[in-house]
C-alpha cells in the first residue's frame, strides 16, 4: 500500500515519521515545502500538490489545522479531488466537525473513492510515541484494511459507524478535555487566592478521585508557568465552537461547555491562542488579579 500524507504540522510530522520508520511507502505534501524536505532523508517522496500526490498513491491521509485548510486541500486549485481515481481511499485525520467530512465523503464517492474520517485524541507526545486514540467514521471495510496503519499511529482505534460519527466522538472527548482543564485551573486559582502552595495542591490532587494522567502531564508546565503548545489553545477554542454547533442542531444541553468556551475565546483574544491549552490558567489568573 502506497500512502500519501498531506499536512506536516505539529501532529503530522511525528505521525509520518512513525509510518516511515515502520516501513510504509509514503509520499508527502505540505504547503510550506521546507517542512516536507527533511522527510526525503527518511525515505519519503515529495509531491508538488495534493493532486500530484493523489496520482502516486493508493491511500491519501490529510492532517490539517481546520476546515478552511481542508477545503483548500480537497477542492482548491491543484486539489485532491482532481487527482483521485476509482478504488482509492482518502482518510482525514483532522478535527473539523461532522459536516465537512460528510460533504467530502459524498464528493469522493462520486469518483468511486472511499472516505474515512479518523480524528485523533492525543497531542504531540502521544503522536511521537504511537499512543494516540483514533476515532473512525465511514466504510467499515476500509477501516479494517487500514487498521495496520492505525495500529502504528495509535494504541487503540474505534469505528463509530457512518461518516460524521468519528468527528462527533472527537468533539465529545475534546469538550471534556477543555472543561476539565478549566476546572483544574479554577481549582488552582482558588488555591492561590486562599494562600495554598501550588505544588503541594497539585500533589494532593494527584492522589484524589479527580487525579488523571493529564494533571500529571501538565504539572511541570503549570509550576514553570510556561505553556509551549502540545495542543494549541486556539484549536481547543475552535473545537468548543464545533461541539456547540452540533449541540445546537441536536438539541443537546451543554451549559458547562458553553461557559468554558467563553473563557477560551477571551484567552485567545488576549494573545494566548498559540500557547498550550493549559494557558487557560493564565487567563483565569489575570481575571483574578494574580497576574
Amino acid at each position: 500500500m502506497k500512502l500519501g500524507w498531506i499536512g506536516l504540522g505539529n501532529m503530522g510530522q511525528p505521525m509520518v515519521t512513525r509510518l516511515l520508520n515502520a516501513g510504509f511507502d509514503v509520499t508527502v505534501y505540505n504547503r510550506t515545502r521546507s517542512k516536507a524536505e527533511p522527510f526525503a532523508q527518511l525515505g519519503a517522496k515529495i509531491a508538488e500538490s495534493p493532486r500530484d500526490l493523489a496520482r502516486q498513491v493508493d491511500t491519501v491521509i490529510t492532517m490539517v489545522s481546520d476546515g478552511a485548510t481542508l477545503e483548500e486541500v480537497l477542492y482548491g486549485e491543484g486539489g485532491l479531488l482532481g487527482g483521485v481515481r476509482e478504488g482509492q481511499t482518502v482518510i482525514d485525520m483532522s478535527t473539523v466537525g461532522p459536516e465537512p467530512v460528510q460533504k467530502a465523503a459524498a464528493a469522493f464517492a462520486e469518483q468511486g473513492v472511499k472516505f474515512l474520517e479518523a480524528p485523533v485524541s492525543g497531542s504531540v507526545g502521544p503522536a511521537k510515541d504511537g499512543t494516540l486514540v483514533i476515532l473512525v467514521g465511514g466504510d467499515e471495510a476500509a477501516y479494517e484494511v487500514h487498521k495496520p496503519m492505525f495500529d502504528v499511529l495509535g494504541k487503540a482505534s474505534f469505528h463509530f459507524g457512518e461518516n460524521g460519527q468519528g468527528a462527533n466522538a472527537k468533539l465529545a472527548i475534546n469538550l471534556m478535555l477543555g472543561v476539565f482543564l478549566q476546572g483544574l485551573s479554577e481549582a488552582l486559582v482558588l488555591g492561590s487566592k486562599a494562600g495554598l502552595d501550588r505544588a503541594t495542591l497539585l500533589n494532593a490532587i494527584a492522589q484524589t478521585a479527580v487525579a488523571a494522567p493529564i494533571v500529571l502531564g501538565k504539572t511541570p508546565s503549570i509550576l514553570a508557568d510556561e505553556f509551549p503548545a502540545a495542543f494549541a489553545l486556539k484549536h481547543m477554542e475552535k473545537d468548543f465552537g464545533l461541539a456547540l454547533d452540533v449541540a445546537k442542531k441536536s438539541e443537546a444541553a451543554l451549559p458547562a461547555t458553553s461557559a468554558s468556551h467563553q473563557t477560551y475565546v477571551a484567552a485567545k483574544a488576549n494573545g494566548l491562542g498559540d500557547h498550550d491549552l493549559m494557558a487557560i490558567l493564565s487567563q483565569l489568573e489575570r481575571l483574578s488579579g494574580l497576574k
